[in-house]
């Protein structure tokens, strides 16, 4: 299974937050699910950090280099054709971070892992 992460479904993984659910925990420890963050996420985090709304332990750059060394993360770039998808996407989300997942995610054939159900609107495949 191709599995994109949601944001938050990447911080909680890295920091071992409760709020994963269980589901989320078994289909990221199966070594047999490639896992996928997009830059639009590590933007998203690089902003909410300088914002000061989100704080971690570590500097966010690390957090990420040690998923891909752990976890064999995958980092998903923004390509013009996810970009350009956003201009027809309904505005069922107001989220334009979230927006481009879900862009990322049908083009891409992903699934999304992450609990915003909002995302179902858009007919994109998510599980938490």
């Amino acid at each position: 299974m191709r599995l994109l992460l949601d944001t938050h479904t990447f911080i909680w993984a890295a920091t071992l937050d409760e709020r994963l659910s269980s589901k989320a925990k078994t289909l990221l420890l199966d070594s047999d699910n490639e896992l996928l963050l997009s830059t639009a996420s590590i933007w998203e985090m690089a902003i909410k950090t300088s914002l000061g709304k989100l704080i971690l332990k570590q500097p966010i750059e690390q957090t990420i280099n040690e998923q891909i060394q752990i976890n064999g993360l995958q980092i998903l770039n923004i390509e013009s054709a996810h970009a350009l998808a956003m201009a027809s996407l309904p505005w069922h989300h107001r989220d334009p971070f979230d927006r481009l997942l879900i862009c990322q995610g049908k083009l891409e054939n992903l699934i999304i892992l992450g609990r915003d159900s909002v995302m179902d609107a858009y007919g994109v495949d998510r599980v938490w």
